[in-house]
């Protein structure tokens, strides 16, 4: 399964990713403003990538890297995550800091959300981002979800706890 859009190809991981994943979700400022694990270790890496195909066959979860296409190099993830007793997905990702605010994951977001509601069918797709992470609000605003409201003080996260902005879109029949 591979999805494309102008500059990237979203394909199921390989096992040889598992250090570029390290190089690049271990990175703290990635950390600080996801919900990815700090510190990343090579083996959170391979047992993350390991569990994706049962995910992907059991259509529980589609894990995607974003590779990009002008130099075949893994820059981030971008995942939809489903509940099909609800039939709606998450969206969830996160990109290497040296391809920030370059609209890479604005391009996947629109490509995985497309995806979800034409190829899945889901009903409603939804996400959520950190307050203080206004960049990837952005992102899900561009790929079509908007503003549903704010969780106040809904995680712990690096010592203190965090208000959850989340976004969602319900598709139009």
């Amino acid at each position: 399964m591979e999805l494309h859009t102008n500059r990237l190809v979203l394909k199921p991981y390989t096992k040889d990713l598992a250090e570029r994943v390290v190089e690049l979700a271990g990175d703290e400022d990635v950390a600080a403003t996801t919900f990815v694990p700090h510190p990343y270790t090579l083996e959170i890496a391979e047992q993350w990538i390991a569990a994706h195909q049962a995910w992907i066959d059991n259509k529980n979860a589609f894990p995607m890297s974003m590779i990009l296409k002008e130099t075949e190099e893994l820059i981030g993830t971008m995942t939809l995550r489903v509940d099909s007793k609800n039939n709606k997905g998450e969206l969830a990702y996160w990109v290497g800091k040296q391809y920030w605010n370059k609209g890479f994951a604005s391009e996947a977001a629109k490509r995985i959300v497309e995806f979800g509601l034409e190829e899945l069918n889901l009903h409603r797709i939804w996400s959520a981002a950190i307050s203080t992470n206004p960049a990837s609000t952005k992102v899900m605003e561009k790929a079509g979800l908007t503003y549903e409201g704010t969780l106040k003080q809904d995680i712990y996260h690096w010592g203190e706890y965090k208000d959850i902005d989340v976004y969602g879109l319900v598709k139009q029949v």
